[in-house]
């Protein structure tokens, strides 16, 4: 991968074609990351598609992601894509290697808020101008039919009978709340902020480093997968488990941040969205139980979690996780916490 990867510089950017290249450990199922040493940048090297595009199509999406989030102000520059070919099959992007630490949680969770806020605050297109990026003229539905996808397998998952029922509940639960006809304000958002995707600078500004799966649909989305236990507790870096208070802070900071007009259209929504994106993260762990252990295609189109795609560390780090998340106890304290916050917000 560096050999090609130091060939394919030569042709768009002078400076790294003589750089020192160091990949970075192995952290995310999607993406292999390289720094060239010395010029402040990094290349992001996808290993699949979790957009389930073929690979011109991927890095087109991905490039589009980080430039309609650079006028947040906290997403890091693009530089330069390089084509997909034979060297690299799934192409690269070559972004801006932002110098900061891994977030510091509760401490730092206001910075991340921050972000989040300001990437929402970004002037929505018309519908016919979104593309390529998933957008949906009605989000709810089509969020709860990507869920639904997802939860088909949960019968292969080796789940608990009772962790399945307490999943099958909440599917069904969901799906009735998300029956009425009213919606909350779309924006531009992560759809994959969780703390582990952001590096704090030393000035503690919070960076948004990961955008490969940025959507139209709603901030509370967001709000939940930077704040709940199965993505505080994924990345080891900013591991944390936070307490109903500074969850409840989290969304009140997010509230000062957009406004009262955003803040009150949205609030009535959190808890919904909470579940919402509780449920997918739920149900994307039974997904990968599934389809990890599969032979990884070898070729650069569409999803592929195989675990031959990533070190056996990170595999090892995942399986733990998805474990845990899948067992009864969490999946019933997940849903007592849903229950809190929605008390806790009325």
């Amino acid at each position: 991968m560096l050999t090609a990867l130091q060939h394919r510089l030569q042709e768009v950017f002078a400076a790294g074609s003589t750089a020192r290249l160091a990949r970075l450990p192995d952290k995310g199922l999607a993406h292999d990351h390289v720094r060239l040493v010395g010029t402040g940048v990094l290349a992001r090297i996808p290993k699949q598609s979790q957009m389930r595009l073929g690979a011109a199509d991927n890095l087109a999406y991905q490039k589009t992601c980080f430039e309609r989030a650079a006028p947040s102000g906290h997403t890091p520059q693009l530089v330069v894509t390089l084509a997909p070919d034979s060297l690299l099959p799934w192409g690269a992007l070559l972004v801006e290697d932002i110098v900061g630490t891994p977030a510091v949680l509760p401490d730092q969770l206001p910075a991340l808020i921050q972000a989040l806020a300001a990437l929402h605050a970004l002037p929505v297109p018309d519908l016919a101008a979104r593309a390529p990026l998933q957008h949906s003229a009605d989000p709810a539905l089509a969020l709860v039919q990507e869920i639904a996808t997802q939860a088909q397998y949960l019968p292969k998952a080796d789940l608990m009978p009772s962790a399945l029922r307490l999943i099958e509940a909440a599917l069904s639960d969901l799906r009735e709340r998300l029956s009425v006809q009213h919606r909350p304000p779309i924006a531009l958002i992560a759809f994959d902020g969780h703390p582990g995707n952001f590096i704090v600078r030393p000035s503690g500004q919070a960076v948004l480093v990961d955008l490969e799966k940025c959507r139209y649909s709603y901030p509370g989305l967001d709000l939940a997968h930077a704040t709940l236990y199965t993505s505080t507790t994924w990345d080891v870096a900013s591991h944390a488990v936070l307490s109903d208070a500074s969850v409840l802070n989290a969304y009140a900071t997010w509230g000062r941040a957009v406004g009262p007009l955003l803040a009150s259209a949205a609030l009535p929504w959190h808890g919904t969205l909470r579940r919402a994106m509780g449920l997918w993260s739920l149900t994307w762990c039974a997904k990968w139980r599934v389809l990890s252990g599969q032979q990884t295609s070898g070729l650069p189109v569409g999803e592929d979690w195989s675990q031959a795609r990533s070190d056996s560390a990170l595999v090892a780090h995942v399986r733990e996780r998805v474990d845990h998340y899948l067992s009864e106890e969490t999946i019933a304290q997940l849903m007592a916490g849903f229950d809190r916050f929605e008390s806790a917000l009325a």
